[in-house]
């Protein structure tokens, strides 16, 4: 399965990833970016945040189940 990774100290906070894809992304308690456990991924509305993030650090990773 296919799923979004956020390079955390790369992120600058700009909250486009949530703004685009909110099913996904989420601000956590601590402050910071972070995938939302799902069972599978909108794959569109994600490589939408992927192409708006200003510092490209999210991407795939695929994980076989």
């Amino acid at each position: 399965m296919k799923v979004p990774l956020i390079e955390l100290s790369e992120c600058i906070l700009c909250e486009v990833c949530i703004d685009v894809c909110p099913s996904v992304f989420q601000m956590n308690t601590a402050g910071y970016v972070e995938v939302i456990d799902l069972d599978e991924y909108p794959e569109a509305e994600v490589d939408e945040a992927i192409k708006n993030c200003p510092v490209d650090c999210i991407s795939w990773d695929n994980h076989s189940n």
